[in-house]
């Protein structure tokens, strides 16, 4: 039994993700008739102003606020305009929940699956550092605890010593739904990186399949900023010989999606056999379609990424989009928190996933 009773406070940005998540929760606590969701209403004045009230009782409660500050989807009226909000919006959201407990609740958790800022983790000369602040601004503000998945840098975690902070990876839940749908996927597998970025995300993926991994590297105008970032010249692969090979393309995160797919072709030019992407987050920051297009030449052949974050109903309603629920993975956690038992069980799963790759590669 919990020690504490618990509150899910769920952001807008959030609603359908929560909802499962405190369905899991009743579920698993064989609780019919409980509910964990304490409403909240976040209004915005004409100006763009926001406010945050908290309609429920949250008193002596343990607190799990739910958000995803990567929905841009979420919109309000401005000036008489519809506005759709931006991360910078998200986090202020999350910052007004936190200041409407009041001080009420026992303890105060932010699960922020895509970490708020998470690839401005460090600096290099006179540039700002908006991640560690932002988790220094929640530290200060009273959270105890923060839950993020597949953070850009781990390392991100030392900005904030004293705080709990818990980084979990899909990988597990992916390659087992990958298992359930195409087993035949791992067989000759070849795991490749898309950068040296992703190279330790890449090799805990070939040791649970048991594989190669390879990598690309991404040689880049250091003299050019687009889009906030270097524009890359080319891709030069080092590794193993693709051709005939199963291949998964391993990252964090999709943005605009341009090099992932550039990589896919590279790697159908060199006679890989089935390519599959892998990543922790979609946003497809520059639209679906650049996929549809890949899709259709046959740059690749399936893309596995979770529900973490936003994604479109149109674009997972085509039979080669795999969108992995992680609403389980999440309330098993919560549950594990509110009844103070270790988390150690959910970081490392190697052994159960590939019992689950053997056995689906046998049937």
């Amino acid at each position: 039994m919990s020690k504490n009773d618990l509150a899910l406070l769920v952001l807008d940005n959030c609603k359908e993700f929560g909802e499962k998540v405190e369905k899991n929760l009743l579920q698993m606590r064989n609780e019919k008739d409980k509910k964990y969701i304490a409403k909240l209403t976040a209004s915005r004045f004409s100006n763009g102003e926001g406010k945050v009230i908290i309609d429920d009782s949250i008193r002596d409660k343990e607190i799990y606020i739910l958000c995803d500050i990567g929905n841009y989807s979420v919109t309000y009226k401005c000036h008489g305009r519809d506005h759709e909000m931006m991360p910078d919006e998200h986090f202020q959201d999350i910052k007004r929940v936190i200041s409407a407990t009041c001080g009420h609740s026992t303890k105060l958790t932010v699960i922020m699956p895509l970490l708020y800022q998470a690839r401005q983790h460090r600096r290099k000369g006179r540039e700002s550092l908006d991640c560690a602040i932002a988790l220094q601004e929640l530290e200060r503000l009273g959270v105890k605890s923060i839950i993020t998945f597949d953070a850009h840098d781990p390392n991100v975690i030392n900005a904030t010593p004293s705080l709990s902070f818990d980084n979990f990876y899909p990988t597990n839940t992916i390659i087992q739904e990958m298992a359930q749908n195409d087993p035949t996927i791992f067989e000759n597998a070849l795991v490749v990186s898309p950068d040296f970025g992703a190279m330790e995300r890449a090799r805990y993926y070939a040791e649970i399949i048991g594989c190669d991994v390879g990598v690309f590297y991404k040689r880049r105008d250091l003299s050019k900023v687009i889009d906030g970032k270097n524009p890359i010249v080319a891709h030069t692969y080092m590794g193993s010989d693709v051709k005939g090979k199963n291949v998964l393309i391993v990252d964090d995160m999709i943005a605009s999606g341009g090099s992932v797919i550039e990589v896919a072709g590279k790697l159908r030019e060199m006679g890989a056999n089935k390519i599959c992407i892998t990543c922790t987050f979609a946003l497809f920051t520059s639209g679906f379609d650049k996929f549809l297009e890949a899709k259709q030449k046959g740059l690749f052949d399936a893309l596995y990424t979770t529900n973490l974050s936003y994604i479109p109903r149109e674009f997972s309603n085509h039979d080669w989009f795999y969108s992995v629920d992680m609403s389980y993975f999440v309330a098993q956690v919560i549950n594990s928190m509110d009844k103070k038992e270790p988390l150690t069980q959910y970081f490392n799963k190697t052994t159960e996933t590939f019992k689950t790759i053997q056995k689906s590669m046998n049937t």
